[in-house]
């Protein structure tokens, strides 16, 4: 079960990826953040940032054309 659902969907790059890094810095660790887009860059770029942060990229899929993203919230520091 997520925390915190961040509907993304409509904006195009960078939007999706900025606005789950602002709402990211609002949690605390170990909370679940979902992101939906449909920037088709999301997919790319999310996974590629969470890679260079602490926090983890639970899950990711893709459904005609919808992007979902479950990160769960590392430390910040």
């Amino acid at each position: 079960m997520v925390d915190i659902t961040l509907d993304a969907t409509g904006l195009r790059c960078p939007m999706p990826l900025l606005k789950a890094k602002l709402q990211i810095g609002a949690m605390t660790v170990g909370q679940e953040l979902e992101v939906l887009a449909t920037d088709a860059g999301s997919a790319r770029d999310i996974p590629a940032w969470l890679a260079h942060t602490g926090h983890e990229l639970v899950s990711s899929d893709e459904e005609q054309g919808r992007f979902r993203f479950i990160i769960r919230v590392g430390d910040q520091e």
